[in-house]
């Protein structure tokens, strides 16, 4: 089959203005219940876009862990191209991709690194074989073979035996700060509905509709 063949048209549902919340992190944990309870796979699965010191562009997919008024968190070793990336450019773009409710968000930010804290109080609850991956990995960085890796682990695995896991230095948490919202309604003949929150002060959002 021809790529420029495949097509299909969305007719869920609309998008009014309307119906849209005041707030837009309530629209979005609204939007991400819907999917959470539609069963999809990773609903808190979102790619994030950074630019590197050379203007070049890199996108990558990891997991939402928390959000409320202050932000988007994830976590990550601080060392990986995306943190390189972040300090030193702190803009970030944010895509969650529901596309079986033919949804989109985008989200554009600041990214801040949490806390020492706040990292160690999220890397405690995380599973103990996934606290000594992120000890094993130097991520980003070249490594010879697949091999490598799963003996690094395993020196993890036996220098950490029933002893508790620390938090390594060099992996930890940022926070996005949002200032633009962009939700993203699939509708027929291509003329989908486009829902704007633009921060215009500390609590104040303007929301505008923007041509598919």
């Amino acid at each position: 089959m021809k790529l420029e063949e495949i097509r299909r048209e969305y007719l869920q549902n609309g998008l009014s203005k309307k119906d849209l919340d005041a707030d837009p992190v309530q629209q979005f944990n609204l939007w991400l219940q819907n999917a959470i309870e539609a069963e999809l796979v990773d609903p808190t699965a979102m790619s994030i876009a950074t630019v590197d010191q050379n203007g070049q562009p890199s996108q990558r997919i990891v997991l939402l862990k928390h959000n409320d008024e202050k932000g988007f968190v994830f976590y990550t070793n601080l060392e990986s191209q995306k943190a390189q990336d972040i300090d030193h450019n702190d803009k970030v773009s944010l895509h969650f991709s529901w596309l079986s409710l033919e949804r989109q968000v985008r989200i554009l930010g600041h990214a801040q690194k949490l806390s020492t804290l706040e990292s160690f109080h999220y890397f405690s609850t995380r599973p103990k074989e996934s606290q000594l991956a992120a000890w094993a990995s130097q991520q980003s960085h070249p490594i010879s073979s697949r091999e490598l890796l799963e003996q690094q682990f395993a020196r993890m695995k036996q220098k950490f035996f029933n002893k508790e896991i620390p938090l390594p230095s060099f992996w930890g948490g940022y926070r996005v700060e949002p200032h633009h919202f962009e939700f993203w309604q699939g509708r027929g003949h291509r003329l989908h509905d486009r829902l704007v929150y633009q921060k215009q002060d500390e609590n104040q959002w303007k929301i505008m509709r923007l041509a598919p």
